[in-house]
C-alpha cells in the first residue's frame, strides 16, 4: 500500500490552460479596438474631431467618405491622396454607378480647404455632396 501513494505522489500533475486570463485578454483588446474604432470617421480611418451642428440629419447611404485634415491632406480609405488623383478616382468610380460622397473635416480645417474639396468633387460630376457633423444639442 505504501508503493501505491508513492506513485501517485511522484506523477507530474496534468498540464491546464488557464481560460479566464485568456478571456480578460480579449475583452480587453476588444473594448480598445471598439473605442479606437468609435473615434475614426467612417471610411476615412483618420481620427478627427468633427464640428457639432443643432440640425444634424442621419444619412442613410453613402458611397464614399473622403476626409480633410486641418493642414488640406485629403484622405479616402486611410491613405492620402493628391487632388489630381482624386479627380481621377472619382470620375472612375462615378461609371459604377450613382456616387454620393460625404466630406469628413477636423474641426480646425478651414472653410477654404473644404471648398476646394467640394469643388473637386463637383468637377468630377458628381452632385451628391454632404458635410459630416456631429449631432451637439449644446449650442
Amino acid at each position: 500500500m505504501k508503493s501505491r501513494i508513492n506513485r501517485q505522489v511522484l506523477r507530474p500533475a496534468k498540464p491546464r490552460v488557464e481560460v479566464i486570463p485568456m478571456i480578460d485578454i480579449m475583452m480587453f483588446l476588444l473594448v480598445f479596438f471598439v473605442i479606437v474604432a468609435m473615434k475614426m470617421i467612417d471610411g476615412t480611418g483618420v481620427a478627427m474631431e468633427i464640428p457639432g451642428s443643432r440640425t444634424t440629419e442621419a444619412i442613410q447611404n453613402s458611397t464614399l467618405t473622403i476626409g480633410v485634415d486641418q493642414g488640406g491632406i485629403i484622405v479616402i480609405d486611410g491613405s492620402e491622396i493628391l487632388p489630381a488623383d482624386l479627380t481621377a478616382k472619382l470620375v472612375n468610380l462615378k461609371k459604377d454607378g450613382n456616387l454620393d460622397i460625404i466630406i469628413a473635416g477636423d474641426k480646425e480645417t478651414s472653410l477654404q480647404q473644404l471648398i476646394s474639396l467640394m469643388d473637386i468633387i463637383r468637377g468630377a460630376g458628381i452632385n451628391s455632396v454632404a458635410i459630416a457633423a456631429r449631432a451637439d444639442k449644446t449650442k
